[in-house]
């Protein structure tokens, strides 16, 4: 019995460092328009996401989950085949304590996003303690792709 416990205590121990490791490779939107290009200041303004709200969560292995949640507008007057969005938790200093960054177009509910059209979009941030100072939530767009 005494062995088996161990074996046990180890066994949880190993999926509890797994699940604080090194954070996860941010996923990128290939051949998408970013900040310093023409076509971004002529269109990043127009993909408007509203005021983010946060949901958090205790997990049973003691980190802290925040999923982060907006609405995205596309004014563009085109038609958009892809949008990355980067949410993150900053400090008061205004660093980011976590982030992640996700494609939201396409993907499986949404392959593309009309003109005059909206989508809801979520990004989910774990692996913060209590000891993290989160002060604020952020979300804004990284990268988009016309049709």
């Amino acid at each position: 019995a005494v062995l088996a416990a161990i074996v046990l205590a180890a066994l949880f121990y190993f999926l509890m460092r797994a699940s604080t490791g090194p954070s996860r490779v941010n996923p990128t939107l290939q051949g998408a328009i970013r900040a310093g290009s023409p076509e971004w200041n002529e269109y990043s303004t127009k993909i408007v996401l509203d005021a983010p709200e946060a949901t958090e969560a205790k997990r049973a292995l003691g980190d802290i989950v925040m999923n982060l949640q907006t609405t995205a507008r596309n004014f563009t007057g085109k038609t958009l085949s892809g949008l990355e969005i980067k949410g993150s938790v900053v400090n008061r200093q205004g660093q980011a304590i976590r982030e992640q960054i996700i494609i939201a177009v396409p993907s499986p509910q949404t392959p593309e996003l009309e003109p005059n059209r909206t989508m809801f979009v979520q990004v989910r941030l774990d692996g913060m303690t209590d000891a993290d100072e989160r002060s604020n939530i952020k979300m804004e767009v990284t990268g988009f792709k016309f049709k």
